[in-house]
């Protein structure tokens, strides 16, 4: 390139400085030889227009218009004027066209290409995808039209997410029907809240398994119970406050009248009120007491329905059946609704718990589902007893530990977790172990038996749930989502979003790595039209 034409020169690097950039243009009068860096160059900022006319330059400003499209447009919401600002202060305009016109046209072209990628990768990876046995987390939110979203939990993949005109329970079966009919899965189970159309959809069009979602328990309960006992505690709390002051207010009434006048009538009326307001105090302390014990009562008890809801118990990782579930999930029931009678709830109260106690039965049927699908698996595994032994209550024990540590909300616990998690496995994996005899294909085949039989146990559509709020936040700052935004956002969420690993929903889901969504973006995207004639 011409030294003499303003650009700066990528090749030349300031000696002893790391990625320093050396000016080489005409305007510059420091020649790259300053100490001052970046600063010193006040007149740097004009870009060469032979260089953006170059296929190299022409190629950058596609790259870098297609990115910023994408990212702050499509994935961030950036909206088609912020993209003609960006060009503007820039510079970049006097080589692109700015207007809204134009760069609303490549963003509805790119909008366009999202879809299309979507379908053609959904389609080519379903081909090559091995057959599988799949959980669904849905629901519905509203913009205000009806959007569909389903969600499998494991890989975090979106399923389906698209507008309907109704959410009964033949709308859900048909838009599921043809979302999964390319795909080579069976879907065994149906995470969601206890609306009836999902229900029905899940177990009379699907023929799965209807799994409550343990949110909504732990919602209706708290609802019931938080704020009205905590309103009685702060009462509990100002009249303990009020007593108080008034003893002290007696005593020092008191101490005064006997200063004053030792053998006044009025002294021994004195002690009579003091000794009062010391009752007074004691019952109000007692009765702020009680109220605070009954809060922490229902805060452990709302918390153990989620603690004890688990098919491995989370402080030694043994095993539990259904029945043992039951009864710990009974108990604290049962401490909610005594509670709510100590404290003379209202009856809305009361109905909130009862609608929660309702899905008792639910919760205890998903834990039998569990171990009847572990009992399928374990009659599948070619091995001894002690084998299958090893594989449930270590392997698939370990694994399930390790995805619980990863949800748990405090550090400490996550940590303890892991521990446990780690000490289970590390007893499936010694060589004393059964599994130590078996070749090393096989002991790895059983590892993933195992991981693949830790994830059926779904006790929340929490991906989902967060999945409705982001469309619900998006929806408000765009004032509306089209079907082809939509179809823009479900691609963008499977095949651009990564996890810490590296990993894409499509990657985890599929089994297989998809193609680079970007690269293919920019091979069938437009190039950037030119700026009008400048006068």
């Amino acid at each position: 390139m011409n030294k003499h034409s303003g650009w700066i020169d990528p090749v030349v690097r300031r000696p002893g400085l790391r990625s320093r950039w050396v000016c080489r243009g005409p305007r510059c009068n420091t020649g790259g030889n300053d100490a001052n860096g970046w600063n010193a160059r006040p007149n740097c900022h004009r870009w060469s227009s032979s260089f953006f006319e170059s296929p190299d330059g022409l190629a950058f400003l596609h790259r870098l218009l297609a990115a910023a499209h994408l990212v702050f447009g499509q994935a961030h919401d950036g909206g088609v004027r912020g993209m003609s600002w960006f060009l503007e202060l820039s510079l970049l305009d006097r080589f692109a066209a700015a207007s809204y016109g134009a760069q609303q046209e490549l963003a509805s072209e790119i909008e366009r290409l999202l879809g299309q990628f979507g379908e053609e990768e959904d389609h080519r990876l379903a081909e090559q995808m091995p057959a599988r046995e799949i959980t669904l987390c849905e629901d519905e939110t509203f913009h205000p039209q009806i959007c569909l979203v389903a969600i499998e939990p494991v890989s975090n993949f979106l399923v389906l997410e698209e507008y309907a005109e109704r959410r009964d329970a033949d709308t859900w079966h048909s838009a599921v029907a043809e979302a999964l009919q390319p795909l080579s899965v069976t879907v065994i189970q149906c995470v969601s809240d206890e609306a009836r159309a999902l229900i029905t959809h899940a177990e009379t069009h699907l023929g799965a398994h209807h799994a409550p979602d343990i949110f909504h328990v732990q919602y209706e309960t708290s609802q019931a119970t938080s704020l009205a006992l905590n309103r009685h505690t702060d009462q509990a709390q100002s009249q303990l406050d009020a007593a108080e002051s008034a003893r002290e207010q007696r005593g020092v009434e008191l101490a005064a009248c006997r200063a004053q006048c030792p053998v006044s009538s009025q002294g021994f009326a004195l002690e009579q009120q003091c000794a009062a307001a010391e009752r007074n105090t004691v019952v109000a302390r007692a009765r702020r007491d009680q109220c605070q014990d009954r809060q922490h009562r229902a805060r452990t008890a709302r918390r153990g329905l989620s603690r004890d809801y688990h098919p491995f118990d989370l402080e030694t990782g043994q095993r539990l059946e259904a029945a043992e579930v039951e009864r710990r999930l009974t108990q604290h029931f049962d401490t909610l609704t005594q509670i709510a009678v100590e404290a003379n709830l209202s009856s809305a109260a009361r109905d909130r718990l009862a609608k929660a106690r309702r899905v008792l039965p639910s919760l205890v049927a998903t834990l039998t589902f569990f171990w009847s699908m572990i009992a399928i698996r374990l009659a599948r595994l070619q091995g001894s007893l002690e084998v299958a032994r090893v594989w449930r209550d270590e392997l698939v024990a370990g694994h399930y530990l390790a995805r619980a540590a990863d949800r748990a909300d405090k550090a400490d616990e996550r940590q303890r977790l892991h521990a446990l998690s780690d000490m289970i496995l590390a007893r499936a994996r010694s060589p004393t172990s059964p599994l130590a005899a078996l070749p090393e294909a096989d002991r790895e085949g059983l590892e993933q038996q195992a991981r693949d039989a830790a994830d059926i146990f779904q006790r929340s559509s929490s991906c989902v749930e967060g999945r409705n709020g982001q469309l619900s936040l998006r929806h408000h700052g765009l004032r509306e989502l089209t079907r082809c935004k939509l179809r823009a956002l479900r691609v963008l969420h499977n095949y651009a979003a990564r996890r810490a690993d590296g990993t894409t929903a499509a990657a985890r889901f599929f089994g297989q790595r998809p193609r680079e969504l970007f690269p293919w973006l920019l091979d069938r995207l437009s190039l950037p039209a030119r700026p009008r004639r400048r006068a």
